[in-house]
């Protein structure tokens, strides 16, 4: 799409008047593993080699009203995995949040997680959304943020989920809510980000997130650098808007490092945006929102007569919006391979058609792709 004939935002936008919701943060569960929470890729699919990696990623799939978008992104993740060539075929789903609404209770995961990724063959790995992590104050059965959510993710050891309703996915080992996945291509960082709309992180996870970068940056160039939140920085749509919180965390950590990831993803914008931060010492960083995952509503790009939003402030300079999708849902394919002494990362983002009233499978429609070189 043209974005300049649209008269939509080519740059992040805030949200005028939201109000400070941060007294919704809730304490993080205890880590499951042991510091500084790591997790092999190889741990999980011992196949794995170090010439390329492919992977889907895709947020905040859950939904509370009609789950046919959600199917139907699943269905269409399964296809590629199963139609795949063996250098091409996806080999696991990394899952930005937002699993389940309207609250993280464990009777929702079976029918908004276990069964619509019943015929997902690979693992799935997550971090949670501000939905996972919510809390139902009316629930039957009282309970804590994430309890379902490290039931089924961050687990001691994987095994049958009592509340799956017999699913055959097992739960998953990750050592913490907050984490680093270990490939032979990428260190991949994962963030918690808490329940408030802009998002919370604690002075231990920053702390910890100071020395994941120092330790991933002491890999370059064999291993590229990702980092993965829920709550999107940057942001051009109409219901959230960018987040002030995380950029001023993400750039204070940045400034206090000197390290910049090579591309950062987020979800819980419901639709698909890819934006590039250039920094005045010249480098660039994608900054990916990928949150169509199958929630029934969809957030559009705002337009730039709409007197709700501005891109005036200075955290939002230097911040472009390269391409978007705020009509269908999707998700992303990323493939990370060595070429020659250095590593080429692929990014594919693909959207589901909607114009038939039904769960079946359709082929998904390449909307939008890029390249970096790490």
């Amino acid at each position: 799409m043209n974005l300049k004939t649209a008269n939509r935002y080519i740059t992040p936008v805030l949200k005028k008047g939201q109000p400070d919701d941060n007294y919704k943060f809730l304490p993080l569960p205890k880590p499951t593993g042991r510091y500084p929470y790591h997790l092999s890729l190889q741990q999980i699919l011992p196949a794995v080699n170090g010439d390329e990696i492919v992977f889907h990623i895709a947020g905040d799939t859950g939904s509370i009203g009609s789950n046919r978008f959600q199917r139907q992104v699943v269905g269409a993740m399964a296809k590629q995995y199963q139609i795949g060539t063996q250098a091409g075929q996806p080999q696991f789903l990394y899952h930005l949040g937002d699993i389940v609404y309207n609250f993280g209770e464990a009777e929702q995961y079976a029918r908004q997680f276990f069964e619509p990724f019943s015929h997902y063959p690979g693992p799935i790995l997550a971090i949670a959304g501000n939905h996972d992590s919510d809390v139902n104050p009316a629930a039957k059965i009282p309970y804590h943020s994430l309890d379902a959510f490290t039931a089924v993710f961050c687990d001691t050891l994987s095994r049958p989920v009592t509340f799956s309703r017999g699913a055959e996915r097992k739960s998953m080992e990750q050592p913490n809510v907050y984490w680093t996945l270990q490939t032979p291509m990428a260190n991949i960082i994962g963030l918690y980000t808490n329940i408030p709309k802009y998002g919370v992180v604690t002075a231990g996870q920053r702390s910890w997130f100071v020395d994941e970068l120092k330790a991933a940056a002491a890999e370059r160039p064999n291993k590229a650098l990702i980092l993965c939140l829920h709550h999107a920085p940057y942001s051009a749509d109409t219901n959230h808007g960018s987040s002030l919180a995380m950029i001023e965390l993400l750039e204070g950590v940045f400034s206090e490092t000197g390290i910049k990831p090579d591309i950062v993803f987020s979800g819980h914008v419901h639709n698909y945006q890819r934006f590039s931060k250039h920094y005045p010492d010249g480098t660039t960083v994608p900054y990916i929102v990928a949150g169509a995952g199958g929630y029934d509503v969809l957030h559009t790009v705002a337009f730039t007569d709409d007197t709700l939003f501005t891109n005036e402030h200075p955290l939002l300079k230097r911040v472009t919006l390269e391409q978007y999708c705020d009509s269908a849902h999707g998700f992303l394919k990323i493939g990370i391979k060595k070429t020659g002494a250095s590593l080429t990362l692929t990014g594919e983002y693909y959207t589901m058609q909607h114009e038939a009233e039904t769960t079946t499978v359709h082929n998904a429609v390449l909307n939008d792709r890029f390249e970096i070189n790490v």
